[in-house]
Formats: C-alpha cells, sequence, structure tokens
C-alpha cells in the first residue's frame, strides 16, 4: 500500500486572534477532512505537533469529538516535526496500523499591540551551564544562533549578504502570486541591504515572519484517496537528520545540515535523483537556511548555493522553483507546515498564478532548532507504478 495526503486544511494565517492554539487546530483538521470530501468520524488517527509551547496537545482529540483511535501521539522535532509526523502517519497508513490520519501544527504566538519579536521573547528565561556563558555575550536569541551559523558559512566559502537577499527577493517574487500571503509587496535587492540589521549578517528581511493560524493534513491509502474529493499527493519517500553538531571549531555547525542525510534517505526511498526533483519547498527560517539546505540536498557543490540564488534559479522562470508560496519569510509562519501546505498546492495544480511549470516530483524539508534537526519528503502527483511519470515511482 502507498499513503497519500488526501486533504488540506488551513484556518485564516497571520495577524488572527481571538482564538487558541487549540481551537485553531481543531478548525484545521475539521477544514482537512471537508476538504478530502471524508467525516471527522472517518479519522482513525491523530498526530499533534508540540509546537513552541505544547499547545494544543492530545487533548485535541477530545476536542474534535474523537472516538476509539487508533493512533493519537504528541510529536516534537522542532520545525522538522510536520514532515516527521506525515512520514509516521504514511508507515502507519502502510502497515495497515491506521486508515486515515491528521496530522496538525497551530500557533498563536502573536498578540495586539505586541510586537512580532516579542512573540518568542527569550530574554526573560533562565540559563544554566554552557547557555549562561553564551547567554552573558549576548545570545539569548534564535536569531544570535543563526547569524552566527551564517557567519561561518560567508568566511569558509565567500557567501555574501547580497546572495542572501537574492533568496529574500526570489522568495517575494513568489508571495506577489499568493493570496494567502502576508507579504505580497515585491523587494529589490537594494531594499534588502537597506532593512535594518537584526543581528549580523542577517537583515530584517533575512529572517521569517511571525503567525498565528494553523495547517492540518489528512493522510489515508492512494486506493481511498484516488476515490475522495481532491488530487491525491502520494508519499514516496521521507527521511530525517539529526546531525548534533556541535557550536565549536571543528564541527559543521553553519557548513552542513541534517538535509545531508535525510536528502538522500528520501529520495532513495521515492526512487529519484537530484535531476528529477521539479521544485523545492524548504524550510527558510532565514535566507540563509536555504542556501545551506540546497546545498546539502545536493542541487549545488558546497558553498555554492549562494551563486544558485543569485542566478535567479529559484524565483518564477527560474530552474528550481523554490518556496513557490512565499515560504516563511514572506508567506506564513507554519514551522515545518509552511512548505508542506505549498507542496501539496503545488502537487495538486492548485497554484494559480503561482503554479510552476513542473510538480511531478516535489521535495520538501524541515528544520529544527539551530540546523540540529531535519526532516525530507518527496511528493508527487501521481500513484508510483501507474506507469505515468516514471521517475516518481519506487
Amino acid at each position: 500500500m502507498v499513503a497519500a495526503i488526501a486533504g488540506l486544511g488551513m484556518t485564516e494565517l497571520g495577524k488572527v486572534y481571538g482564538r487558541s492554539p487549540r481551537r485553531l487546530a481543531a478548525d484545521a483538521v475539521r477544514l482537512a477532512v471537508a476538504d478530502a470530501g471524508m467525516e471527522l468520524t472517518d479519522l482513525d488517527g491523530l498526530l499533534v505537533s508540540h509546537g513552541m509551547g505544547g499547545s494544543p496537545g492530545i487533548e485535541l482529540a477530545s476536542v474534535l469529538g474523537l472516538r476509539d483511535l487508533r493512533v493519537l501521539s504528541l510529536m516534537h522535532a522542532f520545525g522538522a516535526t510536520a514532515g516527521a509526523m506525515i512520514a509516521h502517519a504514511a508507515m502507519l497508513v502502510e502497515s495497515g496500523a491506521a486508515s486515515a490520519i491528521a496530522c496538525v501544527f497551530a500557533d498563536a504566538p502573536l498578540k495586539p499591540k505586541q510586537s512580532a519579536g516579542a512573540a518568542y521573547d527569550r530574554s526573560a528565561r533562565e540559563y544554566y551551564g554552557y547557555s549562561g556563558m553564551t547567554a552573558s555575550q549576548g545570545f539569548r536569541s534564535v536569531n544570535a544562533y543563526y547569524a552566527l551559523a551564517a557567519q561561518r558559512h560567508m568566511a569558509r566559502y565567500g557567501t555574501t549578504s547580497e546572495q542572501l537577499g537574492a533568496v529574500a527577493v526570489s522568495t517575494r517574487q513568489w508571495a506577489t502570486m499568493n493570496p494567502l500571503a502576508q507579504m505580497r509587496d515585491p523587494i529589490t535587492l537594494e531594499d534588502h541591504q537597506n532593512s535594518r540589521w537584526v543581528v549580523e549578517p542577517l537583515h530584517l528581511l533575512d529572517c521569517c515572519l511571525v503567525s498565528n493560524g494553523a495547517i492540518a493534513v489528512l493522510v489515508t491509502g492512494a486506493d481511498r484517496a484516488a476515490d475522495l474529493a481532491q488530487p491525491a499527493v502520494h508519499v514516496l519517500g521521507w527521511g530525517q537528520g539529526h546531525p548534533g553538531n556541535a557550536m565549536e571549531s571543528g564541527s559543521g555547525f553553519g557548513l552542513t545540515t541534517g538535509a545531508a542525510i535525510s536528502g538522500p534517505t528520501a529520495m532513495k526511498m521515492a526512487g529519484v535523483t537530484v535531476s528529477d526533483i521539479d521544485q523545492c519547498q524548504i524550510y527558510d527560517c532565514y535566507t540563509f537556511t536555504t542556501l545551506v539546505t540546497l546545498e546539502d540536498y545536493g542541487f549545488c557543490a558546497k558553498g555554492e548555493g549562494g551563486e544558485l540564488a543569485a542566478s535567479g534559479a529559484l524565483g518564477p522562470g527560474g530552474r528550481l522553483p523554490t518556496n513557490t508560496g512565499g515560504g516563511q519569510l514572506s508567506g506564513y509562519y507554519m514551522w515545518g507546515m509552511t512548505p508542506v501546505s505549498e507542496a501539496i498546492i503545488q502537487a495538486r495544480g492548485q497554484g494559480g498564478e503561482r503554479q510552476a511549470e513542473r510538480n511531478e516530483v516535489v521535495l520538501v524539508s524541515g528544520n529544527g532548532g539551530i540546523l540540529d534537526h531535519h526532516s525530507t519528503l518527496i511528493l508527487s502527483p501521481t500513484r508510483p507504478g501507474s506507469g505515468a511519470g516514471a521517475k516518481a515511482g519506487r
């Protein structure tokens, strides 16, 4: 049996107030089930992303009134969770342990009259041991650690701020065509360079958005999905990578990510290679993350991610359409569900103005921690062995 994604549910995303993560998650699951043309009673599995604060939790099953579930779990691998949840759901479906599993992420860090930067404020937390030493030097935010990683890549390979800016510009080009994107005004490389520093070398336009909302997907068997309301999106391959890089001299921190482990695993399972990938939906918490992830997947040589971005390859009309909905930089920030949702839309051929010409094999990445955790999915509208699109078969 092959697993497929049959339903996608997305609440309002962005500055959405007045609803808790649990309520948003419940709404997203209901939307995903309705999108597939199914009923809540058809679900026999629910996988919930832990999120930043642990909500909505497995109590979501009771909120939805689900009964007699065969699978119910809370999963947590930071931004890699979405890919890991879908992989886990696919394995359960293919093994026969469950038949229809909803996977959901929800968050509501934004508050009225509060800056986006305050949503994930860590200044009041307590620090112990080595973390206390780094905190005393000003490393009290994720921004600072990613800036450190980017600095190391720049020092080793000559990557420039302008090359990071090329990622921001191409991603925004896609976002201008996405009615769900939070940021739709075009930007130029000059706009990127003139945006304020957050932590050097990261400008404001190098950093992702903060969003409220929820996204859910419904995973079931391909046979069942073929008879449902939406075009099936088949889960051909998956993988995880957790490099365990220490932030010290001689480690791979800032130079390599878990994509180098999870990517080959997922592609081998799917029976495809890098040359078969039609488009990428990359977890882009920062512009730098896009570059280093694409390098580790093998779309260019190590250290050449900046040149790839500057060539225009990632934007509309480029040879490697990447983050076609605007990603987390310009679209919306729903952890790993941002690239997953856009991959489903593209694989279904429902991208409208932004629909990429080729969608037979879509690579999806998730990244968590400070480049600590990674998940990869290979998705396709073509069922393996169907004879249409031989490269999308395992």
